[in-house]
């Protein structure tokens, strides 16, 4: 434990604290801005990132979070080209270069056509053979007929041909491509060589989004921003290699204890292999793990041992720190040399701005997304009540270990049933769509910068992060109730 860890810290977590309101500087609590570190070198427009989970981020998860300004990370319960095919799904869904668009030989039937362009609404680039990459035509959802029709024919009789498309080089500024789009009012632009071959595709819909939402984690292409999580043994390099491959932004190695051995060896044998790509370590929820993973060449360290609903390591092994006292610890051993990522506890709005201003960059939120349309899983309705569920669950928990290994395709270790399990599944109440509760978490973020006197949240959390017991008033059993007891 760190020599400055402050006495009142110790066995806190977030309903021991109300910070003191200071004097409001803002006009209008809509232009604070939530600006943020995620690693030595990413930042995020909100301090939210979704935890790999399978009951909390798929691909839809993580495009969602990502137009609002956050992260979400694929989790690894899946085989590894199921995981590369989610990242590469976030980073085709936007971005103002499509550098490898969905292509079609002219060959192709629209039976073919219809499965890729009307049915995952895609457009598609059609070639002039197989494997040849020049290009023929351009086919959309609008070429196709909707109408009884024989699903035999082929697309290079309903796609628009080369000879009519307005394109554009390979290495065009997206200042000229947009002109282009306006000028001849036109939603797609083919990017091509002199070969003809195809280089690249532009759209509309994805350079609006670029001027006009620039809260959106995108990277430098205009893509989607998303992580993805990997082990620490057995194909976690394999993983790796392919998550880094289909484009992913950020890795996340998470295991129970990071604070181990096993860790060392994956991080050495990781950065082998990427020496460059950002890297996220945990879980800790000690000084010294803290100071561990920094030492490893982590980009950024993930907080929290036990604090969250699907985890029972705390009630099985009697380990864990409680997570406010974790987050100032480790923000107490490493600064602000390291971004630190709360990871679990969070059950109201409040206890991100008191994990910020304590010590957290951000946080990994699960058990408050999954209720999500956006989360993977079935709705479940009890026909008695009518109450609508979803599921959420550890990722140690027996049903997510028993369907990590159904969905493998390599057979499960001997030994893997026998470390007793230390997550659970839990049903919580289904929420609609994420981003109302993002918008809701945005805007408590924004207020709570106002009250503690600042215009943002990297000037309220510069302010009370070096002493933050003047601002954090300790609660008895009594102030406790008052506050939040409703």
């Amino acid at each position: 434990m760190p020599k400055d860890l402050e006495l009142e810290f110790i066995g806190r977590t977030y309903d021991d604290f109300l910070f003191r309101p200071q004097q409001s500087v803002v006009a209008t609590r809509g232009e604070v801005s939530l600006r943020t570190r995620l690693t030595r070198a990413l930042e995020l427009a909100l301090p939210v990132v979704s935890a790999n989970m399978d009951s909390v981020t798929g691909a839809h998860m993580a495009k969602t979070l990502a137009l609002e300004g956050g992260l979400g990370f694929i989790h690894r319960g899946m085989p590894v080209v199921a995981q590369a095919d989610k990242v590469r799904d976030v980073k085709r869904s936007h971005g103002y270069v499509v550098e490898q668009p969905f292509t079609l030989p002219r060959t192709a039937t629209l039976r073919e056509a219809h499965e890729l362009v009307v049915d995952k609404g895609f457009s598609a680039l059609i070639e002039e053979s197989p494997g040849s990459g020049i290009l023929a035509g351009l086919l959309t959802a609008r070429d196709i007929p909707w109408f009884d029709v024989d699903e035999t024919r082929k697309v290079e009789e309903f796609m628009t041909p080369l000879a009519r498309l307005h394109v554009g080089p390979p290495d065009i500024g997206l200042e000229k491509a947009e002109q282009l789009l306006f000028e001849n009012r036109i939603e797609k632009l083919p990017l091509i060589d002199r070969d003809h071959r195809i280089r690249g595709l532009i759209t509309k819909q994805d350079v609006i989004l670029h001027h006009h939402r620039p809260q959106v984690s995108t990277d430098q292409k205009g893509r989607l921003r998303v992580g993805a999580a990997i082990g620490a043994t057995g194909d976690f390099l394999e993983r790796a290699d392919a998550l880094v491959e289909a484009g992913v932004d950020v890795l996340l190695i998470d295991i129970a204890h990071g604070h181990s051995d096993v860790m060392q060896r994956a991080v050495e044998g990781f950065r082998a292999r990427h020496a460059d790509v950002p890297l996220i370590c945990g879980n800790v929820g000690t000084a010294e793990g803290a100071r561990f993973l920094a030492d490893l060449g982590a980009d950024a360290v993930k907080v929290g041992i036990g604090p969250g609903r699907g985890c029972r390591t705390r009630i099985e092994t009697g380990a864990g720190v409680p997570q406010l006292q974790a987050v100032r610890e480790t923000w107490c051993a490493l600064g602000e040399e390291l971004p630190i990522i709360a990871d679990g506890g969070v059950r109201q709005d409040k206890d991100i701005f008191l994990a910020l201003v304590c010590g957290a960059s951000s946080v990994m939120l699960g058990s408050v997304l999954s209720g999500t349309d956006e989360a993977p899983g079935t709705l479940i309705e009890d026909p008695a009540s009518g109450h609508k569920m979803k599921i959420y669950r550890g990722m140690t928990s027996p049903q997510a270990v028993f369907q990590a290994l159904y969905e493998s395709d390599e057979d499960p270790a001997e030994d893997a049933f026998d470390t007793p399990p230390e997550g659970q599944e839990i049903q919580v109440p289904y929420r609609g769509s994420v981003i109302d509760i993002v918008q809701r978490i945005r805007g408590h973020l924004r207020s709570a910068v106002s009250y503690a006197g600042a215009r943002s949240l990297e000037e309220a959390r510069g302010a009370i992060v070096q002493d933050p017991l003047r601002y954090l008033i300790p609660l008895t059993e009594a102030s406790r109730r008052e506050s939040y007891e409703r």
